[in-house]
């Protein structure tokens, strides 16, 4: 663990954000979020689920499986959603 003493005082430069205009800022490193991406968003983490949820064994192709994991956390959740508007589109 570091003993390096901790400070309350800010190093940030504030004067000199201060001064920057909105064009002056890089965000390269963080592209503009598209409403396409704002559609393909699920965040429940943090959130009571919405219902309670039953563990099942399913079987699935290989390469689906393979593909929904590629998308990272929550493919679970992911798969969920994805059954869930299937059923609400065919119901009658």
């Amino acid at each position: 663990m570091s003993e390096l003493p901790t400070s309350s005082e800010s190093l940030t430069d504030w004067e000199r954000l201060d001064a920057m205009q909105d064009e002056d800022i890089d965000l390269s490193d963080a592209p503009e979020i598209t409403p396409e991406m704002f559609a393909q968003a699920v965040v429940r983490r943090g959130l009571k689920p919405a219902q309670k949820k039953q563990q099942i064994t399913i079987r699935v192709d290989d390469d689906v499986l393979a593909w929904f994991r590629a998308q990272g956390r929550g493919y679970q959740t992911k798969i969920n959603a994805l059954l869930r508007a299937y059923m609400e589109a065919h119901q009658e």
